[in-house]
């Protein structure tokens, strides 16, 4: 079990559809999406841009393009994370998370693995979760 910066075995646990080496990674993605995606890190609250995000659109897996959040989902939780009430069809898998001393949820990309935050269930209505996700792990495609 790691104490911080993730506790799942998703690499290891499952197969996804879209794989790459460690290297392959670090070519395709910055330190912070590979820190965030491949390793299960946590980027400091508030510094993302994708928490401010307001625009129409899809938030997208930065590792692998797949669409996971539709932007009318978005809602601000106060967290300093972008949050979403739900994500799109087929989008997400979730594993437990047993790092930190408790248990959570972890949500990773459906298509390639990657780390992308927790989900709890203190959300609005109308499914009650908080897709808490880390804006590093994710980019932005406005409509248009």
């Amino acid at each position: 079990m790691r104490l911080f910066g993730g506790g799942s075995k998703t690499d290891e646990a499952e197969t996804f559809p879209v794989t790459h080496s460690d290297d392959e990674w670090r070519q395709k993605l910055n330190p912070a999406q590979f820190n965030v995606l491949r390793k299960h890190a946590t980027e400091r609250a508030g510094t993302s841009p994708l928490n401010q995000e307001k625009r129409a659109g899809t938030f997208l897996c930065a590792g692998c393009g797949k669409e996971l959040f539709a932007a009318d989902t978005k809602f601000e939780s106060g967290t300093g994370w972008p949050s979403f009430f739900a994500p799109l069809d087929g989008a997400i898998a979730t594993t437990e998370d047993r790092s930190l001393f408790m248990s959570r949820t972890e949500v990773h990309c459906a298509d390639c693995g990657g780390h992308l935050g927790h989900v709890f269930e203190d959300g609005p209505r109308p499914t009650g979760l908080r897709y808490c996700m880390n804006g590093a792990a994710m980019t932005f495609k406005p409509v248009g």
